[in-house]
This record gives C-alpha cells, structure tokens and sequence, in this order.
C-alpha cells in the first residue's frame, strides 16, 4: 500500500505518529459517513455499529489471546495507561507503591502520580534495558506490581519481558506494559503480561482510538461514569471509524511483519554504520532494539541548527519523545543510562516504518553528512 507522503516531506518520526494509511482511513471513513448511528442506540442500526466494536473487541482477543471483556477502547495512548493504572489503583486500593522503569513514557508516570502510587525506580543497565538483579532486590524488599515498557520509544531497546515476568510470578505479583512502540512492529509476547496498552496512531490507523487491556474484567472500575459503555469501563460514545481503522491497519501491519521487520533492520544497519563513520555514537547499539528506531548522539553541538537544516530540505526526525522534543529537554532515558546532560541534549532520534524507502534512508544520509561536516 502507498504512502500518501509527498516528495516534498522525508518522515523519520514514526515512533510519535505513524503516517496513515490513507486507503483504509478512507474506506472506514466513507462505511462512517452512512451508517454515523450511535453505537449505544436501541435501534438495528445503532445495534450494527456495536457489533463492529465487538468484531474489533473480538479480533484483538484472537491475536493476544486475551479474554475479550477485558479489553477498552479509549482515545489516545495516554488515556489508555491512565486507565491501566487507574485499573490498578481499583484493585489495590491500599497500595502505597509500584516498581517501575525509569523509560516509561511520560504519562505513565503522570498517572502513578495521579492515582497516588510512588515509583520505585528499577536501576538500569547502561545498555537501556533495566537490571534485572535490582529488581529481584526490589521484589525481594516489598512485592509489588511491577510496570515495564516493552520496547522504549527513544532507544528502541527491547527490555527483557520473560525474566521480567519470572520474577514478578515469583513474587506473586502483577505486570504490566505499555506496548505503544512494540505493537506491530515486532513479535509481542501478549501473555507475559497482566495489563497493557497500545495506540491505533503508532501504526497508521489515525488518532481516536486506543486499547488497554485490563488484568481482570472488575465491574466496579470505570474511568469516568455517565454510560454502560466499554462493559462499564469508560462512558462516553465510541469512535466506531477509529476502532473499525485500528483493526484493518492492524491486520495489515501483522500480514507483513516479518517482511518489514527485515527491511526496516537493513536500513537501520546502513543508517548506523554511516553515522558512525561520521563521528556518531550509536545507543544502545549492542542491545535488542526494534528494527526502525535509531538514538544517537551527535558529534556537534550546533543540535537546533541540525534539526533546522534538515528541516530546511523536508526532512523530518526527532529529539526524543514526542511529548518532550518541543521542550528540548535532555533525554531522562539517557540520563538515567549513565549519560551527561550535554550528551543527551546532541541526542537525535530517527524511527522508520512502513512508507520509508531506501531512496529515502539514501537521501537522509547524505544531509545528516552535509550538516555534520558543515558545523564541525
């Protein structure tokens, strides 16, 4: 399937929004504009509608193997941890604290925050996966549940979900993830995990619709009443175009996964070995990664003018985190692996994805060498 990019616009921030797939936006768009019924309406049209939702429902137990009931539909990934941990915070009202990662995307650690849980901060490695002995030290000292994200969005380092999840059945407890980066974009080991969340706008399925998969179906959680909706979950009326384009992109995207995984690891080799030839220092290099997410640091200082320059020729990366590029704030993942300041403030993210082309990897190297040499 296309891209609906122009030639104008070289898109290396698939880690914040996925381009769409313009195709399938426009089909379910087109299936939306005539049968706009409200999903919660008595009538056979509104009754037609839900039945899509549960189709969705449905389709993503069959590939989790998840139980269908403990699946919600949200809006936007934040949402969906919110929810996650507020999920947490229904079971155990009396829980003080959580073991968490220090790579969490930022709403995560809002949402502790927000439903009164402290994080314990696991140490990690220097490699950006976290270490799994303070961990067992941590379980050790006072079980708790514990949250860890599969696959970082800055690094894109895969962190170690089966010791992870050995550990946390040792003790008893809980784990949970937000699979915002790793959904569709490798191989997800669903059933290491007690809860999770994922985002339909990280894989090409537009904004509106985000999932949490709940440890248990508790009819007394609901994010905020007013309706039945979402079993009771979350009232509110559902986005049918957004859930019914999550799952036709999300059949797309496992269709080829294997085939774009390879792809996307052979532009991610030829990217990092031209870089390093530049004086760029690859992170996490040694480490499992996802195929299309290269960190590094640059050998210049000059990191606005460098994002503008590439900016001046239509090329687009980031600095981080989609939640905190703006604010051009050194990146907590690096500081916490060990990295100064000043380095992590020369970091540059580029991630790749279904539309990126060879042409496209060819052409980002030759200005990413243009720039380094011109402001060194």
């Amino acid at each position: 399937m296309k891209s609906h990019l122009t030639n104008d616009i070289k898109y290396f921030d698939y880690n914040a929004t996925h381009p769409p797939y313009t195709e399938i936006l426009k089909s379910c768009l087109e299936e939306y504009l005539q049968n706009y019924y409200n999903p919660s309406g008595i009538t056979r049209y509104s009754l037609q509608n839900q039945g899509k939702i549960e189709q969705t429902r449905k389709y993503l137990a069959k590939i989790t193997h998840g139980i269908e009931k403990q699946f919600v539909f949200s809006s936007t990934g934040t949402e969906a941890n919110h929810l996650l941990i507020q999920s947490l915070r229904v079971k155990y009202p009396n829980l003080r604290s959580v073991i968490v990662s220090p790579f969490e995307h930022s709403s995560m650690y809002s949402a502790l925050e927000m439903f009164g849980f402290q994080a314990e901060i696991i140490q990690p490695n220097p490699s950006g996966t976290i270490n799994l002995n303070h961990l067992e030290f941590l379980l050790k000292q006072e079980p708790r549940p514990v949250i860890c994200l599969y696959a970082g969005n800055e690094t894109g380092v895969i962190q170690p979900a089966e010791e992870i999840q050995t550990l946390t059945k040792q003790h008893g407890q809980l784990f949970y993830s937000d699979l915002m980066q790793a959904f569709c974009k490798i191989e997800v080991p669903f059933s290491l995990f007690d809860g999770y969340s994922f985002s339909g706008h990280k894989i090409g399925a537009g904004m509106g619709a985000a999932v949490t998969y709940l440890p248990e179906s508790n009819p007394h959680f609901r994010l905020f009443g007013g309706g039945n909706q979402e079993n009771e979950h979350r009232a509110g009326t559902e986005n049918t175009f957004a859930i019914s384009t999550l799952q036709k992109v999300t059949e797309i995207q496992l269709e080829g996964l294997h085939n774009k995984i390879n792809r996307l690891q052979n532009f991610q080799s030829k990217l990092e070995s031209e870089l390093e030839s530049y004086g760029c220092e690859i992170i996490a290099k040694n480490e499992r990664r996802l195929p299309n997410t290269s960190f590094f640091i640059l050998p210049i200082h000059t990191v606005d003018f460098f994002l503008l320059g590439l900016e001046e020729k239509g090329i687009i990366v980031s600095t981080g985190s989609s939640c905190k590029s703006r604010a051009r704030e050194a990146s907590k993942s690096l500081l916490y692996m060990g990295y100064a300041e000043e380095q992590a403030l020369r970091a540059i993210r580029i991630s790749t994805g279904s539309f990126t082309t060879l042409e496209d990897i060819e052409i980002l190297i030759t200005q990413i060498k243009e720039l380094i040499q011109k402001f060194q």
